[in-house]
This record gives structure tokens, C-alpha cells and sequence, in this order.
């Protein structure tokens, strides 16, 4: 490699034994036995639990001590891998952190920290296998009413590819001064009978606190944020301190979301969570109707943060020559995705759906 090139690059050492002591296959991490297996001989070991019960779980860290806030362009940045096992150098784009040699197979674990970024100091491991995977896949697609038939018959999911994917999430203590205007309806009777309703109105103000608990924000602009809104949520509280071993046999990607980008996004839908929770104070407070023209602000005290690396399997099929890519969540199993489309049901559906409506109107009239 030309030296110009090779300063360009970063040099990533291994971060455990990815060797299988019996038959020096690569051993990986097995999500239905939650060990490190040689799927060539069965080989199968433990991965040591850590004794100190803080190292189990990953630990929240302070927001205000992270030195590195920014995001990463990891798009261009590459680095090169030497596979321990054969000694061939290949070059990998730096956002993944985890992947195997192509010329001999052996998993590449990579460090969990390079320059300029956080390390995760946490995971929450697969928990279900890529056969599961494509089981969950099966029934959600057969529940799709609007896919054509034919779809759901010939959908066969490609292999599967584990993802650990960057998310942050964010503790924090809110303490909101509000203003608002609330009402009460009253119904109205004029002289000649017929009623109205007349709202009243009333000021108010008063003050508002919440501790926010993971608040979870992905760390990567790759992949359909909505997509990933589907599978949702993860079972965070089962996480585990960050270990490689964890990640061995899988696809991991750095965040390019940075720490400050992550905390502003956090704050602005904490905000509307708030909003809503602060609403129902006040109509529950007041036996108000509605709320109108709130108005508040909100400090944030005690601000952490944890980097955690959560498992997605990722998928698609084929249907008449287009590409449906789909994911399924490594903790829980739920599938979310793009599906064919029958307009002919679609259309069936709203022809039900006027007939339904019409039925219903023809017999309130009639009473």
C-alpha cells in the first residue's frame, strides 16, 4: 500500500480471540444459545460475565464531560483491517466497526473506539435467530390485507445480515413554568329551543416535572427512519456492558449522528412529549374542555447519555421485479417494512367502506 494512502487510513488491532480453539474456524456469537459457537465444528464457549455488578450494564455517562459531541462523516473516512488469521489487509469504509475477511472468512471484530469518536459502552445482543427472522416475516406479510396474494406466496426473504446499529439514549430532569388558557363548554338554550355550545375561558399557570429515561435517538442516517420507527420498541433494560464478543459474526456501524446532533433531536421531541403531558395536567386540574395557547420552557438538569449498539436483521424480496427491503428487530422479533400494494383491494376496501357508511347514515335518518 502506497504510504500516502496508509496515512489516510486507521490502523484497527482485533479486540479479542476470534479464533476457535478447536478447529481454528471463526467462532461467533450464537443469539439462540446467547454464547460464542464454531458453526463449523459446534464448538461453544461462554462469554465471561464481568464480576462487578456496574461493569454487567452499561453505564450512563455525563453529557457534559463527552469530548466528542460532533458527527462524523464516516463516508469517506476508511481504514484498513488485518485479518489475524490469514494476514491479508483489506480497507473497509470506517463506519463499520465489525465485519469478517473476505478472503478466509474469520470474523473482523474491530476496536469500539477510533479517533475523534466515543467508544458504545453498551449492547443489547440478538436475542432471536435469522431463522425466527424470516418466520416473523412470513406472518407479517400474511397479515398485510392490502398485498396481492400472489405476493404473500412467492415473498421468500434473501439472506439475512445482523446489523448492530449506533443509537443514543438520554436520562434527563425537566422542570417546565407554564402558561395556558383552558375551557369549559356549556351547552346553551335560546327562546326558541334550540341549543349551542358557548365555551368559557380561564388563565392558568403552574409548573411541571418529569424525569425522562432513555429517551432513544438513532445514530445513523443510512437506513429508512421510519422503517426503523416500526420495529421498535427495544427492550433497552436488558443491555449489557459493550464487549466484542457480543459483536462477533455481525455488521456493527459507528454512529454519524453525533452526541450534540443526537441531544438537540432528543430535546425537541421531549418537547412535544411535554407539551402532551402538561395538556392533560391541566385539563385534568381543571376539568377543562380544551387547552389552548400553552406556553412554556423547560431547563434540563442532570443530562446522561448511553451509546448502545441494538441488533436488526436485515432483509428484502422480490415481487414482480421491485425490491421490498424489510427489518426485523433482533431483541423482540417485530417486522416493519415495505409490502406490494393490490390497488384492486385498496379499492375493494373503500367501496366497503362507502356502502358501511351509507347503511349507518340511512338508519340514523330513518330514527
Amino acid at each position: 500500500m502506497p504510504t500516502q494512502d496508509a496515512e489516510n487510513f486507521k490502523q484497527v488491532k482485533l479486540d479479542f480471540d476470534a479464533e476457535c480453539p478447536s478447529c481454528s474456524a471463526s467462532i461467533e456469537f450464537n443469539p439462540a444459545t446467547g454464547k460464542l459457537t464454531c458453526p463449523y465444528c459446534g464448538y461453544e464457549t461462554e462469554i465471561a460475565a464481568p464480576e462487578k455488578q456496574e461493569e454487567k450494564v452499561a453505564q450512563e455517562m455525563d453529557f457534559a464531560m463527552a469530548e466528542e459531541r460532533g458527527n462524523f462523516n464516516w463516508g469517506v473516512e476508511k481504514k484498513t483491517v488485518i485479518c489475524k488469521a490469514c494476514a491479508a489487509e483489506t480497507i473497509y469504509d470506517a463506519l463499520q466497526v465489525a465485519d469478517s475477511c473476505p478472503y478466509c472468512g474469520s470474523n473482523q471484530v474491530m476496536e469500539a473506539s477510533a479517533k475523534n469518536t466515543l467508544a458504545p459502552n453498551g449492547v443489547c445482543a440478538f436475542e432471536i435467530t435469522d431463522k425466527q427472522a424470516g418466520e416473523n416475516f412470513q406472518s407479517w406479510i400474511k397479515g398485510k390485507w392490502f398485498t396481492p396474494k400472489a405476493a404473500k406466496e412467492s415473498a421468500k426473504p434473501d439472506s439475512f445480515k445482523g446489523v448492530y446499529l449506533p443509537y443514543w439514549t438520554f436520562d434527563t430532569k425537566t422542570s417546565s413554568r407554564y402558561s395556558a388558557s383552558y375551557g369549559r363548554h356549556r351547552t346553551v338554550t335560546d327562546k326558541e329551543g334550540n341549543t349551542r355550545t358557548e365555551t368559557d375561558w380561564y388563565s392558568t399557570s403552574g409548573f411541571y416535572q418529569e424525569f425522562i429515561d432513555d429517551h432513544l435517538i438513532s445514530a445513523t442516517a443510512r437506513y429508512d427512519r421510519n422503517m426503523m420507527r416500526k420495529i421498535e420498541p427495544f427492550n433497552l433494560l436488558n443491555n449489557k456492558a459493550y464487549k466484542p464478543e457480543y459483536v462477533s459474526g455481525f455488521l456493527s456501524e459507528r454512529y454519524s449522528i453525533g452526541l450534540q446532533d443526537g441531544w438537540s433531536q432528543a430535546k425537541r421531541e421531549i418537547s412535544d412529549h411535554l407539551e402532551a403531558q402538561i395538556t392533560s395536567k391541566i385539563r385534568w386540574e381543571h376539568n377543562a374542555d380544551v387547552v389552548s395557547s400553552l406556553h412554556f420552557s423547560t431547563t434540563h438538569d442532570d443530562i446522561t447519555y448511553k451509546y448502545l449498539m441494538l441488533p436488526i436483521w436485515l432483509s428484502s424480496f422480490r415481487y414482480k421485479e421491485k425490491v421490498y427491503r424489510f427489518m426485523v428487530n433482533g431483541q423482540t422479533g417485530r417486522v416493519g417494512g415495505d409490502a406490494p400494494i393490490s390497488p384492486l383491494r385498496v379499492t375493494i376496501a373503500i367501496i366497503l367502506s362507502l356502502i358501511t357508511i351509507a347503511i349507518i347514515w340511512y338508519f340514523f335518518m330513518s330514527e
